[in-house]
């Protein structure tokens, strides 16, 4: 019987972090695409939803969750057991789960925390491994990796765990930042997502004020040097051998790609987008090549910068896992390539299982 044969995903959204209303969009997607026609043949869907306290919460609240039957914000802390008195994890019947398909966007999950969890189960899992994915999070690692093996990037430069009450301190650094780098500059916290975090400054007045925000994330801080640039991406899938996708380039109407542009407007998006095939086939070749070298597979967004005065290639940075919003790139480059979300969910399935 076709039932006997069907693989159980055990699909995990939400988390304790800054990005988790947009995990909640992506996994409302990914839970429609195994529900198609053709999807619900080969699998059934197990939802696991982790609150903004840290709560997982029953597969049967946390579908109901994903078709909209209730809000996630009416679960509370502890509001579904006692965490004092039994393991954070138990009741939640996941023994029966054959792969994991995590889409917590952020920390604790896209750092690598919950593949990290998800090993003592013993269950494959969609998307790339503990170190991977706490090298793609981590802003500052990734760039000195690459620096490393010379690829290209912006000019940048790194302030880690800096006395923010000392007044030398925080002039040194803005002395730095004025002497190494032209303006504008972006201030970034190491590890975030979705741009959340991140401010363009534009002069010296609100470099002290970029830094204490994204030092209110992380204590790491990266600095880069901003240059008019195109935005480029680029889709990977696969383990051992990796496929890109057709590139895309997003152009948004706000001043920069903030999380509002991301997830709020209207940008244009083309797919391919218009960029001679020799750029087309370098920018696949450093896909393939960061993401080798930071040991992501499974699949990634890898993001790039097109100079737009000279042509020349920046690599930005990969995102382990990017979003399946209704607006998320990932899913159009894709499409684009011959994969609609329905055969792109089953397709990361069978990469996981390495079919």
């Amino acid at each position: 019987m076709i039932g006997k044969t069907k693989k159980c995903i055990g699909l995990i959204f939400g988390g304790h972090s800054n990005e988790h209303e947009v995990s909640i969009s992506s996994a409302k997607t990914v839970f429609q695409a195994f529900n198609s026609e053709i999807n619900r043949q080969r699998f059934t869907v197990k939802a696991f939803y982790i609150n903004k306290f840290g709560d997982w919460l029953d597969s049967n609240l946390s579908e109901k969750i994903l078709i909209g039957e209730i809000e996630n914000n009416t679960t509370k802390k502890q509001g579904i057991f006692n965490q004092e008195k039994i393991n954070f994890l138990e009741g939640i019947e996941f023994q029966n789960v054959d792969v994991w398909f995590p889409l917590l966007h952020g920390f604790n999950g896209e750092d690598g925390s919950i593949h990290g969890l998800l090993r003592f189960t013993k269950k494959p899992l969609v998307g790339c491994g503990i170190i991977g994915s706490a090298l793609g999070m981590d802003k500052i690692l990734m760039k000195t990796i690459f620096s490393n093996l010379k690829l290209p990037q912006v000019n940048y430069l790194v302030f880690q765990n800096e006395d923010f009450n000392d007044k030398k301190v925080k002039n040194k650094l803005i002395n730095e930042i004025l002497k190494k780098l032209n303006f504008p500059v972006f201030v970034k916290p190491s590890n975030s997502g979705s741009s959340l975090g991140i401010s363009k400054v534009i002069n010296e007045s609100d470099i002290l004020p970029a830094l204490e925000k994204a030092r209110a994330i992380d204590p790491r801080i990266l600095v880069e040097e901003g240059l008019e640039v195109r935005e480029i991406e680029c889709g990977i899938i696969g383990n051992s051998k990796l496929l890109t996708s057709e590139i895309g380039e997003v152009k948004y109407e706000s001043d920069w790609y903030d999380y509002n542009s991301k997830y709020n407007s209207n940008n244009k998006i083309t797919i391919p987008a218009e960029v001679d095939s020799k750029t087309i086939k370098e920018i696949k070749e450093i896909a393939i090549k960061s993401c080798k070298a930071l040991n992501i597979f499974g699949f990634a967004r890898v993001d790039f910068f097109l100079e737009k005065s000279s042509n020349k290639i920046l690599l930005n940075e990969i995102n382990t896992i990017p979003g399946f919003t209704k607006k998320s790139m990932f899913p159009m480059l894709w499409k684009a390539s011959g994969l609609n979300i329905e055969q792109l969910v089953a397709r990361l399935v069978d990469i996981s299982l390495d079919l």
